[in-house]
C-alpha cells in the first residue's frame, strides 16, 4: 500500500465520507475559533454544549422522530444497550413475578443479546432459530408473550446480512426496541410502536465510541435500583448525555455526518443510494451463474451488509479472491470469522461508483478463475 485512500468495505468502524473527513482535519486543531482542537475541547463549556445540542436537533429533523421521543448520546455501544434495555424496562412487564421480554434471533448479535439480557430478565424467544441463519420463520408460527416488556430484534444483522424490510409484528401493548446499530439512518424510519430505537454511530453516522438511543419518554424513570448510572436512561436525560465525559470527538464527527447527509438529499437521498448500490451488487451474485452466492431469503437480504460465497464456499478461491481485491485496493472484503466467505459492506458513505468498482472485479475474477 502507497498510503493512498482505498476503497474500504469494511463492517465497521467503516467509511466516512471524503468532505467530513477534510472538514474534521481541518477543525482538529483549532475548533470554531477557540484555538484548541476539538478532541481537547471541555465536554462542559459553552462551545460542546452547542455542539451536543445542535447534534440532537439534526438527529430529530433527519431522522424525523416524534416530539414524545428522547435523544440520548451513550457508552458502550449497542453491546451496552443488551444489557441497557431490559435494566430500563423491565418494570414494563405485566409479569410482576418474572418479568420477561421477547427477543427475535435471526443472527449473531440478536443472539448475543439474548445472552446478555437473560443476566436481567427473563427472556422468551418467539421462534427457536435455526442455523445457518437465512430469516425468520413466518410470523404466524412466533410465540409472543403478551406480558412481555418489550419485543427486542436486531433491525440490521451485520454478520448475516439480514435486514427487516419493516418492522416485525408486536402484540399490542408492547413495545418494539430495534438495534440499528448498522442501518442507522440509512432510509426513512417508522417510529410507530417502537420504544426504543439504538446503535452504535461507527458504522452510517461516524467514528466508534458514540451510542445513540432515542427513547419514548414514556419509558424513562423506571429502571431496575441497580442500573449504573452510565446505563440510565433516566440519569443521562437528567444531565443532557454528560452523565460524565461523553465520546465528545465521536459526537462532533456525528455532527458532521449528519450535515452531510442534509447537504446530500436527506434520508430520502441516501434511501434510494443504498438501493441502488445493493441491486447492483446482488445481481451481479445472482447473475454469476453460481460462481457467486448468497443464501438469505431475498425478502430479508440486507442493503447495508452482503456476505457472499465464490465458488460454492471453495476456501482457495475466496483467499484468492480477498488477495486480489486488496491488491486491487479494495479492502475489509472477508467475511466474519464465524461464517467465512466474502463480505462487502456498503454503507452510506460507500459511493455506487465504488461498488461498480467491486462488481467490475467480481466479473474478471470470474471469467479468471
Amino acid at each position: 500500500m502507497t498510503g493512498k485512500r482505498v476503497i474500504n468495505f469494511g463492517a465497521g468502524p467503516a467509511k466516512i465520507p471524503e468532505t467530513v473527513m477534510e472538514q474534521a482535519e481541518r477543525e482538529f486543531r483549532n475548533f470554531n475559533g477557540t484555538g484548541i482542537g476539538v478532541a481537547e475541547t471541555s465536554h462542559r463549556s459553552a462551545q460542546f454544549t452547542e455542539l451536543l445540542n445542535s447534534t440532537k436537533k439534526l438527529f430529530v429533523e433527519e431522522l424525523h422522530i416524534p416530539s414524545n421521543y428522547e435523544v440520548l448520546f451513550l457508552h458502550g455501544g449497542g453491546t451496552g444497550q443488551f444489557a441497557g434495555v431490559p435494566l430500563n424496562l423491565s418494570a414494563f412487564s405485566k409479569n410482576k413475578e418474572q418479568p420477561t421480554a421477547d427477543y427475535i434471533v435471526t443472527g449473531a448479535w440478536s443472539g448475543k443479546a439474548v445472552d446478555e439480557a437473560k443476566k436481567f430478565i427473563h427472556v422468551n424467544k418467539v421462534f427457536e432459530p435455526t442455523k445457518p441463519y437465512t430469516g425468520p420463520p413466518v410470523v404466524d408460527t412466533w410465540k409472543r408473550d403478551p406480558d412481555a416488556a418489550y419485543l427486542y430484534y436486531c433491525a440490521n444483522e451485520t454478520v448475516h446480512g439480514i435486514e427487516f424490510p419493516k418492522a416485525p409484528e408486536t402484540l399490542p401493548g408492547v413495545p418494539l426496541v430495534a438495534d440499528v446499530s448498522s442501518n442507522f439512518i440509512s432510509k426513512r424510519f417508522d417510529f410507530t410502536d417502537h420504544g426504543i430505537v439504538l446503535g452504535g454511530a461507527q458504522k452510517n453516522l461516524g467514528t466508534a465510541g458514540l451510542t445513540v438511543a432515542i427513547v419514548r419518554q414514556d419509558l424513562i424513570g423506571k429502571e431496575q435500583p441497580i442500573t449504573p448510572g452510565i446505563l440510565s436512561y433516566a440519569e443521562m436525560l437528567k444531565n443532557n448525555s454528560v452523565y460524565n465525559t461523553p465520546s465528545t470527538f465521536s459526537i462532533y464527527i456525528t455532527k458532521l455526518v449528519l450535515e452531510w447527509i442534509r447537504e446530500n438529499g436527506g434520508v430520502d437521498g441516501l434511501a434510494e443510494r443504498n438501493q441502488a448500490k445493493a441491486d447492483l451488487l446482488y445481481q451481479a451474485i445472482d447473475n454469476s451463474d453460481g460462481f457467486y452466492s448468497n443464501n438469505i431469503v431475498p425478502e430479508y437480504r440486507s442493503r447495508m451488509n452482503i456476505p457472499f460465497r465464490v465458488g460454492g464456499g471453495d476456501a482457495d478461491l475466496e483467499a484468492a479472491f480477498i488477495k486480489e481485491a486488496t491488491a486491487a485496493g479494495m479492502l475489509c472484503l472477508k467475511g466474519h470469522r464465524s461464517v467465512g466467505g466474502i463480505r462487502a459492506s456498503i454503507y452510506n458513505s460507500v459511493t455506487l461508483d465504488e461498488v461498480q468498482v467491486l462488481v467490475d472485479f467480481m466479473a474478471e475474477f470470474k471469467a479468471k478463475h
